[in-house]
């Protein structure tokens, strides 16, 4: 008998992948943020061509650290909206408060 495999898994498992590739991404960053901007500087844009694709800023995504959901983010609590939402609600994010007018 055949074991059923359900979606849910496959994304849960896909957000996991998504957040460590992001990881990597984040430490190649570092590692080379000084030679980037010192090729730059330098207007040597064959050298830089020869950096790592990963190693640029832009790549980095903005996950929510609970999730991993990169929709919806919100960057001063580095959440998505589900997320803040559920925290706001619950009291757990100090200084947010539900509006009321």
């Amino acid at each position: 008998m055949k074991e059923k495999r359900y979606k849910g898994d496959f994304q849960r498992l896909n957000r996991r992948n998504m957040w460590f590739r992001n990881e990597k991404r984040k430490i190649l960053v570092d590692k080379f943020a000084e030679k980037r901007e010192r090729l730059k500087k330098e207007g040597n844009w064959e050298a830089l061509d020869k950096l790592p694709k990963n190693a640029c800023p832009a790549r980095v995504r903005n996950l929510c650290e609970i999730t991993g959901r990169s929709r919806g983010y919100m960057r001063k609590f580095k959440l998505c909206r589900y997320q803040f939402r559920m925290k706001a609600s619950l009291g757990e994010l100090p200084g947010v408060t539900k509006a009321s007018w």
